[in-house]
């Protein structure tokens, strides 16, 4: 894969490389364990796609200092010489464990988990979050969406409306994992050998005398797959009349064709569009509508009947819309003491903050037709038992528990990623990481994809686990 982003370890907050330098100054760099997980499920929902994985790979596999990235920190006057001769040298040489990208993911759980010295796992946190923390939130409204249209085909058109040139290739990356078919970014098509698709702008239309003129010349020019934008100056006269006029020429030739609606009520229009096409005998030609969609526009128009083919979801699809960022945090989980492992916990008045200690496993119990029950955190020697009963502990309150008696089987989630700052796994393309993306979407249980109030899926503490966290919690309060 083409590397996009700079890999410079300057991509960081700058607090990471004043602390670093105190570390480094006062001899304190034991071997740590950080887990990258997230508090909130985006845009109020019921599951999250988990998306960037192999780009942060690729990045901590080549992350470095430059001789350039050194003049700059010793230009600040803050940092010491021998530091940064220190930094001169500096290579991720952690281990990385995390969930398969394209997974289901809920809150509370590591999605990462990063095995490294504590100067290695500060300076690399920024760049893991900024990476995880986008393309999850963009995998996920394109699920949303591709969940709202019931499967149908989602296209991104968002690069003009994205937050930058590198927004807009992240962007068209994580929406394509999370369901879409394509994008109109042609950049990102080559980097990811993803499709590219787009039909035209009203500009076109303009620059002929009239509709008709305008689709006679692009059917000539691209007589496969055609798509008229009818709205220009008349959607229900010039604009469809025109394209059924050219869909019969196209027609005659075995060619078929769609058209696209831009502005609108897209309901009404739409099924005033399907009944003209379908009166003209042009019932294969497709619609294809745009205009500031999102999953709740969508969904709206599918479950009311909108005869719609495919979906142009621009800028609340590459933005994020209603929900800014993915609220993932990096947090210590153990250090390093006399040679071994030692719980950390970071404890808060709010209890959503306080964090689970421990090197942890995630396990995910299934039903006998693969559809996830509930997820549960454990120390990593646990293995649950076979077939149950499983206790699962609340993660926040002490009291409370549930019981899960019978389940078909259990999979550990937390895979290795990373080894000595390797990749240990093989690349997969995009499609692949999709198709897996949307097998785990449709397995999911239809509750937990409704747009609105979904059900909250539980993601809990092993006994072992609930015990050494809130022991720990009241050793410290």
């Amino acid at each position: 894969m083409t590397m996009r982003l700079n890999t410079s370890a300057l991509l960081t907050d700058f607090y990471e490389l004043t602390m670093v330098q105190g570390y480094y100054l006062t001899d304190k760099n034991p071997q740590v364990v950080f887990d990258m997980f997230f508090r909130r499920p985006p845009y109020n929902g019921g599951f999250t796609v988990f998306a960037g994985l192999s780009d942060l790979v690729d990045m901590l596999e080549s992350i470095e200092f430059s001789q350039e990235d050194l003049e700059y920190l010793d230009s600040l006057k803050i940092f010491q010489p021998s530091f940064l001769d220190y930094l001169q040298n500096f290579r991720f040489s952690g281990d990385l464990y995390a969930i398969d990208e394209g997974a289901v993911v809920f809150p509370g759980e590591p999605l990462i988990r990063v095995h490294t010295s504590l100067i290695e796992a500060q300076i690399i946190e920024s760049l893991l979050l900024n990476t995880i923390n986008f393309q999850t939130l963009i995998a996920t409204k394109a699920a949303r969406t591709y969940c709202a249209s019931r499967g149908g085909t989602i296209l991104e058109f968002g690069l003009r409306r994205a937050q930058g040139i590198d927004g807009a290739i992240s962007a068209a990356r994580a929406a394509f994992i999370g369901g879409a078919a394509a994008t109109s970014n042609t950049l990102a098509g080559k980097i990811f050998d993803i499709p590219v698709k787009g039909t035209m702008a009203h500009s076109w239309v303009m620059a002929f005398d009239s509709d008709e003129d305008a689709f006679q010349a692009y059917s000539d020019i691209y007589p496969d797959g055609s798509i008229f934008l009818i709205d220009t100056y008349d959607t229900l006269g010039s604009g469809i009349e025109g394209a059924i006029a050219i869909g019969r020429q196209m027609k005659k030739k075995g060619k078929n064709f769609g058209v696209r609606l831009d502005s609108g009520d897209l309901q009404y229009l739409s099924k005033q569009i399907r009944r003209r096409l379908d009166e003209a005998g042009l019932k294969d030609a497709f619609i294809t509508a745009s205009n500031e969609l999102n999953e709740e526009i969508v969904y709206q128009l599918y479950s009311n009947g909108a005869p719609i083919d495919v979906w142009g979801v621009g800028t609340d699809l590459v933005t994020g819309g209603s929900d800014s960022s993915l609220t993932g945090v990096y947090k210590m989980a153990a250090k390093a003491e006399n040679g071994k492992p030692v719980p950390t916990i970071k404890v808060s008045n709010n209890p959503e903050k306080t964090t689970n200690p421990g090197i942890k496993q995630v396990y995910r119990f299934f039903d006998a037709d693969d559809t996830p029950l509930a997820d549960l955190m454990t120390l990593e020697d646990e293995v649950p038992p076979k077939g149950g009963p499983v206790t699962f502990y609340h993660p926040m309150y002490e009291y409370k528990k549930v019981t899960l008696f019978e389940y078909d089987r259990c999979t550990p989630l937390l895979h290795s990623k990373m080894e000595k700052g390797k990749r240990s796994y093989p690349h997969k393309t995009l499609r692949e990481l999709q198709q897996e993306a949307i097998t785990e979407v449709d397995h999911i249980d239809e509750t937990y994809k409704r747009i609105i109030n979904p059900h909250i899926y539980k993601v809990s503490l092993s006994e072992k686990l609930k015990e050494l966290k809130f022991s720990m919690v009241k050793s410290l309060t």
